[in-house]
Formats: structure tokens, sequence, C-alpha cells
């Protein structure tokens, strides 16, 4: 799907961190010993969700979202998996969350390059939640080395 508009990439955006924090708690309740890792992952994906319904309903009118639209988004290179395989171990389900987050990372990067212009403050929000997601790509991969 072409994601056009300010409304469409909120909207996207949020599938991506709920779909995520559901696989999370998924993997909390599986992997034991990971557990509280993966509900504060759960955590900071709503975290996500209100930051940038903040910053977008901060900004936002109609005659903004009219005025201008995103230009080559498309949501279907930044799909995650929001359900675990049915016998993963720690190990599959941390390449999993690795895969996913950085999609998601790829596509907070892209979103905020294509708002920053029309959008700066929208912009900034994604662009720090792409910086964090790095920051939970390595605490992810640390896991993925002892797991």
């Amino acid at each position: 799907m072409e994601l056009r508009t300010s409304s469409a990439v909120i909207g996207f955006a949020e599938s991506l961190e709920t779909g995520a924090a559901r696989f999370y708690e998924a993997a909390a309740a599986r992997i034991v010993d990971l557990a509280p890792f993966f509900r504060d992952l759960a955590r900071e994906n709503g975290k996500n969700v209100q930051s940038i319904k903040r910053a977008y309903y901060s900004v936002i009118s109609d005659a903004l979202e009219t005025g201008f639209s995103f230009q080559n988004l498309l949501s279907e290179p930044y799909a995650i998996e929001t359900v675990l395989p049915p016998e993963g171990d720690a190990a599959q389900i941390l390449t999993i969350a690795i895969a996913n987050e950085t999609r998601m990372v790829s596509f907070y990067q892209q979103a905020a390059h294509c708002s920053q212009s029309f959008m700066a403050d929208l912009s900034r929000v994604l662009k720090r939640i792409a910086n964090n997601g790095e920051k939970r790509l390595s605490r992810l991969r640390e896991r993925l080395e002892t797991a």
C-alpha cells in the first residue's frame, strides 16, 4: 500500500508498534527468562504510539493534510511478523525481533526524511523513534549472543 498522507503514515506506524508489542508480549509469555526484557520492549512500543500521535495532532490541519503527501513510501517493505512461530525458541524469537526492528527503523527513517520539509515536529519524533530503535536493535543483538 502506498502511504501518501500523514494520516496513512501515522496509521501504519501505529500498526507496526501495536503488532510489535503483541509479538513481544507473546514472547514474554513463552520465554520466561527474557519476560521482563520483552515486556519492556512492548511498553516502549506503546510509548512510541503516543509520541507519534502527540506530534501529529499538535501540528496537523486539514489544509496541511490535503496539501502535502508522502512520495514513494510503501508499506510492504516494512511489514513485520506479529505472531510467534509455533515452536520458536529464544534464539529464533530474537532473530525475528531483530528483523522486525530493522524494518521498523528503516520505516521511521524514511518517513522522517519524507516529512522533514512540511512537518518538522513529526519528523523529529520519527527520527527519535528510529534512533531509539537502533538502541533496541543493539539490546536484541546482545540477548541473541547469549541465547
